[in-house]
């Protein structure tokens, strides 16, 4: 993320202080300078691992679908290879031989038509947004060529996907201009219609997106109704628009519980898919991969060669340094777990799901929002709309007892449901989903106990000072939501400006000490967070909200 530390807050200390590091040094290190001179070892262990306390225990943060765990044996490897940098090929040969063992294991399991002798085409990268770029460059390259050899216009790319996507393709149309078609999802379905994915492509579509497991709920869309769908529309159109399933939390989940669900290489529209190996996967971060279904998909002249590493060597990838010790992980759990281990693993995981999905509905408060076949998660959101407490306010509360859960609303035009996630990993047990739901439960009694009451949203006109006087019409004990245009507008700023008002995003973020100012975040300028919301305090009345509302 993008910070700006110049203005630190008044009275911040622009050191870190040592605490049980003092029996090393009593000198004080500076946050945002390299200190003159450097401390002991053991002092800059403990002063940084004291400070790292402060983190979420990553066991329970159930907002990740990142891997939390791995055998020792595994964790050795790793460490044995940090040292390797995996770009140099001509120096770790057999680190290079295991990335391509990975890519042909990924391709012959997303079912690539590969002849006997024909190795698979793929990468492995530093996750799936990386996967995603280099597939969608290769996209747009593809399209390229043959608008020119067509005599064509070839400025207007665009790409086709559902609202619900990651925000890396929203990064990869910015970064690499080629226009988005948001198919928007709706009531009852949260995914993307392939019959209105289909529909929006036109000649100039490089590809369309389908997803493999939705960040929002899991769900995988019907990527064999969109491929069936495209068939027909390339038999009469010639434009020959292909797919790209982004598979990154799905890809190590559907062939090992649902064998027979046809999303990947056997469909023939399907070119390229992406995985996430530190998802299902079962390796830490940061590794993923992308694979097309022949070499003809990879236009040649996106590779790069070079020699002066010591032999000539290609290379398609964003970066160009990049840590072995993943891919060498992402190996060990191939040929450890084998298919059988994975299903199993899997398996377990979407078990625990289920349990966990019928102790909600059992609550009585719960709409459950995930599918049965999909990514082993639940979500869920409270039946009563209106009532004196948000799911917000549930993911708040829940920090009280270390978990972290998600609380968001969904992608447009659903922008109205707000839901809470809970992703179920391997390291994440019945004994943890029991202990999960009775501090579920005792937070919905404490809300419910407390009487919280859900921020009313006060009509202004764009203006800070018909915000002001909005606001200083309200009692003291109630915070309210004042509706912003625009993020990052004037409004926004001259209302954090104001001595007189303390001001947080919507979606739950921890209220400051009384008298004490949040600062702005730049992150609220970005619009992928799609944030349009923002709950302004007095502060004389921070201290009656007992940092819920």
């Amino acid at each position: 993320m993008l910070h700006n530390t110049t203005g630190a807050a008044a009275g911040e200390d622009h050191v870190v202080e040592c605490v049980f590091s003092s029996r090393y040094t009593s000198a004080s290190v500076p946050k945002y300078q390299i200190p003159q001179d450097g401390i002991p070892k053991e002092a800059a262990y403990q002063m940084i691992h004291d400070e790292l306390l402060l983190d979420c225990n990553p066991r329970l943060n159930l907002a990740s679908f990142v891997t939390t765990w791995m055998e020792p044996e595994c964790d050795q490897l790793i460490m044995e290879s940090l040292n390797k940098n995996y770009i140099n090929i001509e120096e770790y040969p057999v680190t290079n031989e295991l990335q391509e063992r990975c890519v042909n294991i990924i391709a012959n399991l997303f079912n690539a038509p590969l002849g006997d002798a024909e190795g698979a085409i793929g990468v492995g990268c530093v996750g799936s947004s990386e996967a995603i770029m280099l597939a969608g460059l290769a996209f747009k390259r593809k399209w390229q060529e043959r608008r020119k050899a067509e005599g064509k216009p070839y400025d207007k790319p665009n790409f086709v996907c559902g609202s619900e996507v990651q925000v890396c393709w929203e990064k990869f149309s910015n970064y690499f201009e080629v226009e988005t078609k948001f198919v928007n999802v709706k009531e009852g379905s949260f995914v993307m219609d392939p019959q209105e994915a289909v529909d929006a492509v036109d000649e100039n579509t490089i590809c369309i997106c389908g997803i493999l497991g939705s960040t929002y709920n899991g769900e995988f869309e019907d990527i064999k109704r969109l491929n069936d769908l495209l068939v027909e529309k390339n038999a009469k159109t010639g434009w020959n628009t292909p797919i790209h399933v982004d598979a990154a939390s799905g890809g190590f989940v559907a062939p090992f519980l649902y064998p027979d669900l046809e999303w990947d290489f056997r469909l023939p529209t399907v070119r390229s898919i992406n995985v996430s190996g530190h998802k299902f996967g079962l390796v830490y971060p940061g590794v993923g991969w992308v694979v097309w279904r022949s070499k003809a998909d990879l236009p040649e002249d996106l590779i790069f060669h070079v020699n002066y590493l010591g032999a000539d060597q290609p290379t398609f990838t964003l970066n160009f340094s990049k840590g072995s010790s993943q891919l060498i992980a992402q190996y060990y759990q191939f040929i450890r777990l084998g298919f059988e281990g994975y299903r199993k693993i899997i398996g377990n995981c979407a078990n625990n799901a289920q349990y966990l999905k019928k102790a909600l509905e059992d609550m009585g408060c719960f709409d459950i929002l995930s599918k049965d076949v999909g990514v082993p998660l639940v979500t869920f959101a409270l039946k009563e709309k209106d009532g004196p407490f948000s799911e917000y306010d549930i993911a708040d509360m829940l920090k009280q007892f270390g978990w972290i859960i998600p609380a968001y609303t969904m992608a447009p035009d659903l922008e109205h449901v707000t839901m809470l996630r809970a992703l179920v990993r391997e390291d994440f047990s019945r004994s943890l989903a029991d202990r999960f739901l009775n501090d579920l439960r005792m937070t919905v009694k404490m809300l419910e106990d407390r009487g919280v009451t859900v921020p009313r949203t006060l009509p202004t006109s764009g203006s800070a000072a018909a915000a002001a006087a909005a606001v200083a019409a309200v009692p003291e004990h109630e915070a309210v939501a004042v509706e912003v245009p625009k993020p990052g507008t004037k409004l926004v700023r001259n209302l954090e400006a104001d001595e007189g008002y303390v001001l947080s995003p919507l979606a739950g973020t921890r209220l400051m000490p009384p008298g004490k100012k949040l600062e702005y975040s730049h992150s609220l300028d970005t619009s992928a967070l799609r944030q349009r919301t923002f709950r302004v305090f007095k502060k004389n009345s921070i201290a009656k909200t007992n940092g819920v509302c």
